[in-house]
């Protein structure tokens, strides 16, 4: 294996070098740096020609320019990055450091969305082959994919951001739109759950009549201003994940699944109380050590459950325990959301990634930041649901054709073992192939996204440093996105090996 990955590394590293050489000279040939000193009528024009050459290197030839950058570049091996100067003489290690962090932080969290949605759109779709609900998420999956990027963002910055704020004001719900709404989450419904005519009918019945009846009890609670969980809710959600999934994989009588899932139930109840002080006003720390033992501790009573399961226990534990301190979150972030309106009354912005000089405590920064990631993220994953849905699809398909599926079904596996166990984890073979190059990808991608919104991070700075005839903040994007391309590509070789141990390095 470390032969593998050090023959990866240095074919990748030599192509990053081509590339980056290829991009320097085309990036210095595009203009002139100079040309808006060229023009001005400036006493002080000369001093400051002069500056800026000395910022730029100007004076040196291309060769010896680009060198310096490598030179530079190459110190990031150490911790000790060197990536030079922009235009304005500003160093471009501290400006990508806070584009970079700015950007993937956008990216990492819309390809986590698009990634879970699209493996679960994709293997029901497989499952429900040629039926309604797979025509409609074609359909749909090709309407996404196919859209502009800038004229997604102008619709959701009109009618997520602006036309909501507007409605947030005085929140209502027409009786005639709230019936439609049902209709439509009935139709809906009864495609996702299938069964018989019978089964269909009242599952569409029962989801249109409660559909608008609840949003217009949510509307007499007046929740969308002051929204609420609380314990008894958050039990209940994760009690019937808890359920739903134990169904799906290994069925309700495995006790050893079922009980360490229900265990992470009541402990989820009881850090609600245990942490709810603490939660009033956290810092990042804490909710990072919390998200850690909310997994850990359940996986290891799922370990000492388990038995022969013992995998599947601590994988299902985890993933329980992982919801309900999700939920507890959310139930925080509710509680301050009527506060955070006090401070912010529009809450979704359309322009940059946080409110500039925002009072208030750690949940009004953090409701903040998570509204003006809301729309950039959501345009970014809607993009990349389209492939990860399609390709999983795909290669369901293509996987249930397989003998070894045949023969599982023969012996009389029921279909949820046939589906999650053998034939889903060679599905995903070809999808971490996709999910390396799609988080690249979408790096690269953003740069219209960030721009239409206004959102200061790597694709800012590449834009700014291509009209400025300014390589080196160019090549520290390049340098960003390369890297990331390299590393997802080596995970997902890695990956291979671990989903099939057929494939060997």
């Amino acid at each position: 294996m470390l032969k593998f990955i050090l023959k990866r590394l240095g074919s990748a590293l030599g192509v990053l070098l081509a590339a980056s050489l290829l991009l320097y000279v085309l990036v210095i040939n595009s203009g002139d740096p100079l040309a808006d000193l060229r023009e001005s009528n400036a006493d002080n024009r000369e001093y400051l020609m002069e500056q800026r050459i000395g910022y730029m290197e100007l004076d040196q030839p291309w060769y010896a320019r680009y060198w310096g950058w490598l030179s530079g570049a190459s110190k990031c091996l150490i911790g000790q990055c060197d990536l030079g100067r922009n235009i304005n003489g500003i160093e471009v290690s501290g400006l990508l450091a806070n584009a970079a962090a700015s950007t993937l932080r956008l990216v990492l969290l819309a390809t986590i969305i698009a990634a879970i949605l699209g493996i679960a759109i994709g293997v029901l779709t497989a499952v429900r082959q040629y039926s309604g609900l797979d025509y409609i998420v074609t359909f749909l999956t090709f309407l996404f994919f196919s859209l502009p990027v800038f004229w997604a963002a102008v619709l959701l910055k009109n009618y997520m951001a602006i036309e909501f704020n507007d409605w947030l004001v005085a929140p209502d719900i027409s009786l005639t739109t709230s019936i439609v709404i049902g209709v439509v989450a009935g139709l809906v419904m009864q495609m996702l759950l299938a069964g018989s005519l019978k089964r269909r009918a009242l599952t569409f019945v029962v989801t249109a009549a409660f559909v608008p009846l609840m949003l217009q009890y949510s509307l007499w609670l007046n929740f969308y201003r002051y929204p609420q969980m609380g314990p008894a809710v958050i039990v209940v959600l994760t009690a019937l994940l808890a359920l739903s999934v134990t169904a799906m994989s290994v069925g309700l009588k495995e006790r050893r699944v079922l009980v360490p899932a229900l265990i992470t139930v009541v402990l989820v109840l009881g850090m609600y109380y245990a942490t709810f002080n603490l939660m009033l006003d956290p810092n990042a720390w804490i909710l990072v050590v919390g998200l850690i033992l909310a997994v850990g501790i359940p996986a290891v009573i799922g370990k000492l459950m388990g038995g022969r399961l013992s995998k599947m226990a601590m994988g299902l534990a985890a993933v329980v325990g992982f919801t309900g301190a999700s939920l507890t979150l959310i139930d925080h972030l509710f509680r301050a959301w009527p506060g955070f309106l006090q401070i912010k009354s529009r809450p979704i912005s359309t322009i940059g990634s946080s409110t500039p000089n925002l009072q208030g405590g750690f949940w009004d920064h953090f409701l903040d930041n998570a509204t003006q990631l809301l729309l950039p993220t959501i345009l970014l994953a809607i993009i990349s649901l389209a492939s990860y849905s399609r390709y999983t699809r795909s290669s369901m398909l293509e996987v249930q054709q397989q003998d070894y599926i045949r023969t599982a079904r023969s012996k009389g596996l029921a279909e949820r073992t046939v589906i999650f166990r053998h034939a889903f984890r060679n599905a995903l073979i070809p999808i971490a192939t996709i999910a390396a190059f799609d988080f690249a990808g979408l790096i690269g991608g953003a740069v219209i996204t960030e721009t239409v919104f206004g959102w200061k991070g790597m694709g800012e700075m590449f834009t700014t440093g291509l009209n400025n005839v300014d390589p080196n903040p160019v090549m520290a994007f390049f340098l960003v996105t390369g890297s990331a391309a390299i590393l997802f590509n080596l995970l997902a070789d890695i990956v291979y090996a671990l989903l099939d141990p057929r494939i060997r390095v």
